[in-house]
């Protein structure tokens, strides 16, 4: 922890729930404080808190420090005229790790950070740890100082965006799951975006565990280390799964049969959590004990029901092509896939190829459906565009025979249709229902 500056005046940018945490605590911190957001929000209980809300406005606020929330871009005007001052731009995380002497265990990634997050604070917790999942995930580390002992572990879920003005974020166990392209909306290249993901380590020390992808060396002070879904167990591996999932130290801990997470990516996710375990200390009957019991996320290949033989899956958090592959890998015959939604900047040949050996037929939503459809054409996967969720999961339930998967992965961003991922999750489950799913 490195400490925060004497109170002064703070200016928070953007009003999300990031944001929103960030400003409550800089007021109990005793900051004077002016948050803006370029929308008109409710506002009321941070102006009864003593916080000086303008929004809308993106007009630049004279202030010694800056928070800037993760959805907010670097070239939104009040940060602009920060950066150009000179003045401390800070991350919400950055900020709240300042403020509290929690050890953090961070996870980040294009795909996989938040059922690894969840499943690495239930393993945690079943072991009799005080754990809490947070940043990414929904709730903000910010929210959470002073609410728990020093010693509970968050277990935080890190976007490129959250990790981005973090300069002395140190988490005591890291890593980077994957990193394929996405948010090139946001982003001038792929390599940028790889950076900002990589600076989770960028401050850890010689005593810290940072797993990374092969062939991704660690730019921090810790060493590299990785995981492998062969049987490599040579010394910088942690874990690796070879007839199960064996971790360093603890040997053979699971069976992949006693664990219920399903899909190669999942097998992945599995191995970082369980190491990350190990480092907090846990012994191998105590991840499997954890593992056997972890519940799984919602829109993460959550299976809805069944109706008439046809399972129904919801995987809205695959928000990208990458994610979308994944969950034909757990799925790989007999798919109806529903894809599509708002564009990333994110090309589709990659999952059209996956497609061609898993998917019958894709309907396609939202304003990528056609580009996608295209891509599908060409590889030879028939493909309707359907005006929106429901009816693309009605015609999937009439079309689908016994041993079918309607699946919901739309390997792309849910704004142009859905306030987000867990809307879109949530009409999904709600159509799955109304053909019958139980």
């Amino acid at each position: 922890m490195s400490g925060l500056p004497a109170p002064g005046r703070a200016l928070v940018v953007g009003l999300a729930r990031s944001g929103r945490a960030a400003a409550g605590l800089l007021r109990d911190l005793g900051w004077q404080v002016v948050a803006v957001d370029r929308d008109a929000v409710p506002a009321d209980d941070l102006r009864a808190a003593g916080v000086e809300v303008r929004a809308p406005s993106e007009d630049p606020v004279p202030a010694d420090l800056v928070i800037r929330s993760p959805g907010v871009p670097r070239e939104a005007p009040p940060l602009a005229a920060a950066y150009a001052a000179g003045t401390p731009v800070w991350s919400e995380i950055e900020l709240a790790s300042r403020a509290m002497p929690n050890p953090v265990m961070a996870i980040t990634g294009t795909n996989g950070k938040t059922t690894t997050t969840e499943l690495l604070a239930h393993l945690l917790r079943s072991a009799g740890l005080d754990a809490v999942a947070c940043g990414n995930v929904g709730t903000p580390m910010a929210s959470l100082v002073g609410q728990m002992a020093g010693d509970c572990w968050l277990v935080a879920e890190c976007s490129s965006f959250q990790l981005e003005d973090t300069p002395s974020f140190h988490p005591h166990a890291a890593v980077l799951l994957n990193v394929t392209p996405d948010h090139l909306d946001r982003y001038p290249d792929f390599a940028a975006y790889r950076q900002a993901k990589l600076n989770v380590f960028a401050h850890q020390d010689a005593g810290d565990l940072a797993i990374l992808p092969a062939g991704m060396d660690c730019p921090g002070a810790a060493p590299t280390r990785h995981v492998s879904d062969g049987a490599d167990e040579g010394p910088d591996t942690v874990s690796w799964a070879a007839e199960g999932l064996h971790v360093r130290g603890l040997g053979r801990v699971a069976p992949w049969d006693a664990i219920p997470l399903r899909g190669a990516h999942n097998r992945q996710n599995v191995m970082a959590a369980a190491a990350m375990a190990a480092h907090a200390g846990l012994g191998g009957a105590e991840i499997a004990a954890g593992l056997a019991t972890f519940p799984g996320v919602p829109h993460r290949l959550e299976v809805v029901g069944t109706a008439g033989g046809v399972t129904f899956v919801n995987d809205s958090k695959a928000t990208n092509p990458a994610a979308a592959i994944a969950a034909l890998d757990a799925y790989p015959v007999g798919v109806r896939l529903i894809a599509g939604g708002s564009s990333k900047g994110t090309p589709f040949a990659d999952l059209a190829a996956a497609a061609a050996g898993a998917v019958v037929h894709a309907y396609l939503i939202g304003e990528t459906g056609p580009e996608m459809g295209a891509e599908m054409a060409a590889v030879g996967v028939a493909s309707t565009l359907v005006g929106g969720l429901p009816e693309a999961v009605s015609q999937a339930a009439r079309d689908a025979v016994p041993g079918d998967v309607v699946l919901l992965a739309p390997a792309c961003a849910s704004f142009d249709q859905f306030t987000g991922y867990e809307h879109r999750g949530d009409v999904f489950r709600e159509a799955a229902r109304g053909v019958g799913a139980r």
